[in-house]
């Protein structure tokens, strides 16, 4: 199934909102796409200062990146009533992020040089460094640069984010130097906002989207189930720090930045996958909407319309929670989904116990705006120990975090 970005309205919320993020930008011809990432981090919430060297300038004006996040733009070391802007600026700043960081910006890095603000703001920084390399992709390879990107990462502590291979340059051809995109940039920021203790080096499973089940070579059984859901899961607990293994169905939106990801197509795939998966695990979310029956004899060839079909004869699909029970280690904590009609919290602790999980996220498949295909949900989540909580209407970025809250507190 072919993976299309979805756009959803950018909204204040965890981990930007309400954070300090110092975007440098070097001068490259990447810096346009930093504009975006500048925006985007604004109508997350972040408050943005935005430092410029004065390469950075021939490519992108101040007032472009003034008019996207609503505050003034910062060039000069040393300006009138400003000359320790390079020390107020780092100690606000809770990240500081440089896209693209050039060549020569990575060089003077390595070096602890502080010949302009954004260096100097550099080494007056506590906060985590991400530098997202951009560049041609023979300057990118010489070994100078590779030794100024090795001694950033493993001696001064920064995470290098990409560079990507993809398209440089006008005339100069595909290769490795390319800057990664601003939704990478995004993310790589929300990590390092994130300050969950409990999860971070924790490993995740976390399963999503539909299965499909072959009635012939072209056609299948399946659901309308969009796997965003599982996919707010994965990106959240990546960003909280977790190792996180995505085990994803054919998904009608675009993968998320940073899990690991595992394709299945069928249950029987699933099934396989999870078991492999959780042997190292801390915990499995499963926010899959696995096929519940399967054709028992799939065509070889495609059934023609002309030769009508009266039935199709099904068979039950694996229950994966069901199959891979005896897999579990004893750490293993397990979240499921209940999409249920009707006797909602009977059946979701039913399912619970016979399942043998420790939560379950109960959906009422008839409440409007909850479930499948859309991008809020309103669930009540079920502990083993008796309690529940009933959530109000919210993002599916939203419910993932808190389903990670109290995923938190038994791990």
């Amino acid at each position: 199934m072919e993976q299309r970005r979805v756009s959803v309205p950018l909204v204040p919320r965890r981990p930007w909102q309400g954070r300090n993020v110092l975007l440098g930008v070097a001068g490259g011809i990447a810096a346009y796409k930093v504009v975006q990432v500048a925006r985007d981090l604004a109508q997350l919430g972040a408050t943005v200062d935005v430092v410029l060297t004065h390469s950075a300038r021939e490519f992108v004006g101040a007032v472009t990146f003034e008019a996207v996040t609503g505050r003034p733009v910062h060039t000069d070391l040393i300006a009138q009533g400003a000359a320790l802007d390079h020390i107020r600026l780092a100690k606000a700043a809770d990240v500081i992020c440089v896209a693209p960081a050039t060549a020569d910006l990575l060089a003077r890095a390595a070096g602890g040089r502080s010949d302009d603000l954004l260096t100097a703001i550099l080494l007056a920084a506590k906060a985590p460094v991400i530098l997202c390399p951009a560049m041609n992709d023979g300057m990118w390879a010489h070994a100078q640069t590779q030794l100024n990107a090795a001694h950033v990462r493993d001696v001064l502590g920064y995470t290098l984010v990409g560079p990507a291979t993809g398209p440089l340059a006008f005339g100069e051809g595909v290769g490795a130097g390319r800057m990664v995109e601003p939704e990478e940039i995004i993310e790589h920021i929300g990590r390092a906002l994130e300050q969950d203790d409990v999860l971070r080096g924790k490993r995740i499973v976390v399963t999503a989207g539909p299965t499909r089940e072959a009635v012939d070579p072209v056609r299948v059984l399946s659901n309308r189930s969009s796997g965003r859901m599982g996919y707010a899961i994965a990106s959240a607990a990546w960003r909280r720090g977790a190792d996180v293994v995505l085990i994803s169905g054919p998904a009608s939106i675009e993968l998320p930045i940073g899990p690991a990801i595992r394709r299945i197509e069928t249950a029987d795939d699933m099934a396989g996958a999870v078991r492999a998966a959780i042997r190292d695990a801390d915990a499995l979310i499963m926010a899959a909407a696995v096929a519940d029956f399967k054709p028992a004899a799939p065509a070889a060839s495609k059934i023609k319309k002309s030769a009508g079909v009266s039935a199709i004869e099904l068979e039950p699909a694996p229950d994966v929670l069901s199959v891979t029970r005896g897999d579990r280690t004893d750490k293993l904590r397990v979240v499921g989904f209940a999409l249920e009609t009707d006797a909602h919290e009977a059946n979701a602790r039913k399912k619970m116990l016979e399942k043998g999980m420790d939560i379950v996220v109960l959906n009422d498949a008839t409440e409007p705006g909850a479930g499948f295909e859309v991008s809020t949900n309103k669930v009540r989540i079920f502990s083993k120990d008796g309690a529940s909580e009933d959530l109000p209407m919210m993002s599916k970025d939203e419910v993932a975090d808190a389903i990670l809250d109290r995923l938190a507190r038994i791990l």
